[in-house]
C-alpha cells in the first residue's frame, strides 16, 4: 500500500528583487514570449503589486497587478506547466482581486490571448466577461495576436 502526499497550495507572497531569477525562469517555462527581466523590475520599482506562489521546491508561479483611480489591472498571471490545472491560476486571480478590493478597487481589468483557451476559460468561469478586443496585442510566431479583453465587478 502506497500513501499519497499532497503539496496542498503553495505560499503565497510579495515578490523581491532576488527572486527574479526564479521567476524569470518560470516565465520562459510557461510562455513563448515572456516578459523580461526589466519589465519585472519595473513592476517592483514602480509599486505595482508583485506575488509570487513557493512552495517546498521553490518558485512555481507569480501575479502582477496595477491599482488605481477605482480599478485593477492584472498583467501578468503565470504558473510554472508542472503546476498547471490544480486551481493556482483561479487562487492566484482571487488573491489579487482580493488585495485589489482593499485598495478600493471597484473592477478588475485583464487581457488574455485569443488562442489561449485554458485562460480564457479560468477567467470567465470566475466571473470575468468579455468587453472588447485588442487588435495585434501580442507578439505571435506569425507577426502580432489578438487580445480579449476582460473585465469584473468587485
Amino acid at each position: 500500500m502506497s500513501a499519497v502526499v499532497s503539496e496542498g497550495l503553495p505560499m503565497v507572497r510579495s515578490m523581491r528583487e532576488q527572486d527574479l531569477p526564479a521567476v524569470l525562469e518560470v516565465e520562459r517555462a510557461a510562455y513563448e514570449f515572456p516578459w523580461t527581466l526589466g519589465i519585472f523590475r519595473d513592476c517592483l520599482t514602480f509599486g505595482y503589486t508583485c506575488r509570487v506562489y513557493q512552495n517546498a521546491r521553490g518558485l512555481i508561479g507569480h501575479g502582477i497587478m496595477s491599482v488605481g483611480a477605482g480599478e485593477c489591472h492584472m498583467l501578468n498571471i503565470c504558473v510554472h506547466p508542472g503546476y498547471q490545472r490544480r486551481g493556482l491560476g483561479v487562487h492566484m486571480v482571487r488573491h489579487l482581486m482580493d488585495l485589489a478590493r482593499a485598495q478600493k478597487a471597484r473592477s478588475a481589468l485583464l487581457e488574455v490571448r485569443a488562442s489561449n483557451v485554458a485562460a480564457y476559460r479560468l477567467y470567465t468561469g470566475i466571473g470575468f466577461n468579455e468587453i472588447g478586443v485588442r487588435k495585434g496585442y501580442y507578439p505571435a510566431r506569425n507577426g502580432r495576436e489578438d487580445a480579449i479583453i476582460l473585465a469584473c465587478e468587485l
